[in-house]
């Protein structure tokens, strides 16, 4: 008799831990007090006072050994340094892109292509804009439309790639805005304020065959886009046997540039880079660079930044690393499915988000049940999320206010940090939230800024 391989269900991280930074635990006596010393504003707390601290993916991640060893042989000359070429190399061998510009972060890449091409009554289409995207795009006077496929705004709805953008509703737009009035279509990959949800390569085939027929770039916000390819691998049958860098090689081949926050996959903690083919664009962003990042070769980086960027661009793309990766979302994802609590489904690859809209129907949207869920989620267990709902993107430019489409509250997982037991935890938490929610009260603004309030909004229990 031979001896047969095991087939595990458990989740083995597929890393060995050898730094550890302590966390502290508090009561729920003391974490009444620290959040309302907080403005009720999740994002105002101090993140020694939060247990598991799933505020967002971007820039938390741990660093691998490789990376650091990169940081350590760095070049941190002012022009022209060694880690900029290493940085540049990488990008360009994985999206293919004649020209990389390094910003400090994705909101820096978004601030320069949108403040060169975007302009008074423009039309910048997307499947769904997040935060700093649609306020970059508004911020220039423009309107940031987002055309998601019907099933991206049906939490319930199960579609492998929910993050799809409406091919009919694009073309209508164009021909209702003129393409003369469309300086860009953006696709985002996967799609953060839809839960999480990835986009076909068919979707990005067809989004591509539109814009070069109407003579419109088209570029991919690319922050998580190894996590796409990863769905794409998964889910397209015909993708199955291609390695997650040739898949991300091919979706790139098919736009003209890309933004990206390689603070979610690039696995660095800052860090980003805009992208693009076009020599006069490239030129006119440069210019804009050297004015509000720093000169072209490192663009608000330092050098020991772009090597931990340039080796996290494939670690990210490591099969192993995705394959734990998304499984550990979807972990998650399962037992609050068990419990019967309503989530995106199917489960997206950094983060589980919550139905609070389904969970809550005793809140109107306007009293933000999705931010009442977050903060009960902090004062029952120490778990800090975020608010993807009415306060993110309720506020409209002129001031006006409408409810979101829909009331999520994003569990945003960083990369490399936290453990099973960590995810059995926070489920646990989640659960008994789950358990007392008739008890939630909704929340009224006390004070916002008129851009990105959520950031800094102080709010206080109904």
């Amino acid at each position: 008799m031979e001896l047969s391989e095991i087939k595990s269900e458990t989740i083995i991280e597929p890393f060995r831990i050898r730094s550890v930074e302590p966390i502290r635990f508090t009561t729920m006596t003391e974490r009444k007090q620290l959040l309302k010393n907080a403005g009720y504003n999740p994002f105002l707390l101090k993140a020694k006072d939060v247990l598991i601290d799933l505020l967002t993916d971007s820039g938390t991640g741990a660093m691998s050994s490789a990376q650091w060893s990169g940081i350590i042989a760095s070049d941190e000359s002012y022009a022209g340094s060694e880690s900029f070429y290493r940085f540049e190399t990488a990008v360009q061998d994985i999206t293919g892109f004649k020209h990389v510009i390094p910003t400090h972060q994705g909101r820096a890449a978004e601030n320069i292509l949108f403040t060169t091409i975007a302009k008074k009554a423009d039309v910048i289409p997307n499947n769904t804009h997040f935060d700093t995207t649609r306020a970059h795009v508004e911020h220039n006077e423009a309107e940031a439309l987002d055309l998601v496929i019907d099933e991206g705004r049906e939490p319930q709805t199960i579609h492998p790639f929910k993050g799809n953008m409406n091919i009919e509703k694009l073309e209508k737009t164009i021909q209702e805005k003129g393409s003369e009035n469309i300086p860009v279509i953006m696709l985002t990959t996967t799609n953060n304020s839809g839960g999480g949800q990835p986009v076909s390569m068919e979707n990005v085939k067809q989004v591509s065959k539109v814009a070069k027929k109407h003579g419109i770039p088209f570029f991919i916000d690319a922050c998580r886009f190894a996590e796409n390819s990863w769905f794409i691998k998964t889910r397209e049958k015909e993708y199955a046997d291609k390695t997650p860098l040739e898949i991300a090689k091919e979706m790139f081949s098919y736009a003209d540039g890309c933004t990206m926050s390689a603070k979610k996959d690039g696995m660095s903690n800052i860090g980003g880079f805009l992208a693009l083919n076009d020599d006069s664009l490239a030129k006119k962003c440069r210019s804009l660079t050297i004015l509000t990042e720093g000169f072209p070769t490192y663009g608000g980086m330092a050098g020991y930044d772009m090597e931990a960027v340039a080796v996290g661009l494939y670690e990210a793309l490591d099969e192993g690393y995705l394959r734990y990766r998304i499984r550990s979302t979807a972990y998650l994802g399962d037992k609050l499915i068990e419990a019967g609590i309503s989530i995106v489904r199917p489960t997206g690859g950094h983060a589980v988000y919550i139905d609070a809209k389904k969970m809550l129907p005793h809140i109107p949207a306007l009293q933000y049940p999705a931010w009442s869920l977050t903060n009960a989620l902090y004062l029952v267990g120490g778990i800090r999320g975020v608010e993807i709902g009415s306060v993110m993107f309720g506020l409209q430019p002129d001031g006006s206010e409408k409810a979101s489409n829909m009331e999520l509250v994003r569990l945003a997982i960083p990369r490399r940090v936290y453990t099973q037991s960590h995810v059995d935890y926070l489920a646990e938490v989640v659960i008994h939230t789950y358990e007392q929610s008739e008890q939630l009260k909704g929340y009224k603004i006390i004070s916002d800024p008129s851009v990105l309030r959520h950031f800094s909004a102080e709010l206080a229990p109904l």
